[in-house]
């Protein structure tokens, strides 16, 4: 039987760490020097707390029809359909824990460095790791709705107990199969988030881009926005973006970059 080849380290040379330790130490500066420094996150950020991303080269459209998972008519037609595929990387949320790159957001948010943060994501993990401005503008599963009744909500909390048990969490005024307040294909974003976000990003004076190919908009645009309000652009992110020749900084390595930041943060004091 073949041997199961070895992965090879990744070796790097002298002057390719002290470039990199000096783009460190410019971001440093650019973060301390910021008035009013956004985030914007994408998937990739959650692929240090185990969940697989969408675009990736492992990601989650490899296998499986994730257009098909979160596309509205299809949930109208078999909305168990949504919640069998969702389960492994929505409903078991809590077992999973917030990575460095939650984390030290959360505390550039404490220490008044992080103004926003602007997530495409749905996994709660930037709550989980402190953050509490957080705008989520492809909604989020902390409620779930009935798309016939009024005033019918249940808390994720319960929907995820009921998907874990094999179960579809239902209304209890009409037995339909409750929503999650996710933005599917085929809706429109939430709109107070969608301006919030806009908002924030041409205030920017510094986005932090993380995690995201910049190709699913309106999310997408966001960029722009902090550019034309004449704002800097950070991007880290492991596969190439639109936005990559507008940047001030590249980095293709989210846990490199935040472990460094993460060592680094009692100089951000507190503003």
């Amino acid at each position: 039987m073949p041997k199961k080849p070895i992965d090879q380290p990744r070796i790097f040379s002298l002057s390719y760490y002290m470039e990199e330790k000096a783009k460190i130490d410019q971001l440093v500066k650019l973060i301390k020097e910021a008035k009013n420094m956004v985030a914007l996150t994408g998937a990739g950020v959650s692929t240090l707390s185990g969940i697989r991303d969408f675009r990736g080269k492992d990601g989650l459209y490899k296998e499986m029809d994730a257009e098909k998972i979160f596309s509205l008519d299809f949930f109208l037609r078999d909305p168990s359909f949504y919640y069998n595929n969702a389960g492994t990387f929505i409903y078991n949320i809590d077992e999973k824990e917030a990575s460095i790159v939650h984390t030290t957001l959360g505390e550039l948010e404490q220490k008044g460095r992080l103004k926003a943060l602007i997530t495409q994501n749905i996994d709660l993990l930037h709550q989980k790791g402190g953050s509490k401005n957080v705008i989520e503008i492809h909604g989020s599963p902390t409620i779930h709705y009935c798309l016939y009744c009024t005033d019918v909500e249940m808390s994720f909390a319960e929907a995820a107990a009921i998907v874990r048990a094999g179960n579809l969490p239902e209304c209890p005024k009409c037995g339909k199969v409750l929503k999650p307040a996710i933005t599917f294909f085929g809706e429109n974003l939430p709109a107070n988030a969608l301006v919030d976000a806009m908002r924030i990003s041409e205030r920017a004076d510094l986005m932090l881009v993380l995690g995201t190919t910049l190709t699913v908009y309106p999310a997408a645009s966001m960029p722009e926005y902090t550019l034309h309000g004449g704002g800097k652009l950070v991007i880290v992110n492991n596969m190439p973006t639109p936005m990559d020749r507008y940047a001030t900084l590249l980095f293709d390595d989210l846990e490199e970059v935040f472990s460094e930041l993460k060592s680094r943060l009692n100089s951000f004091d507190n503003l």
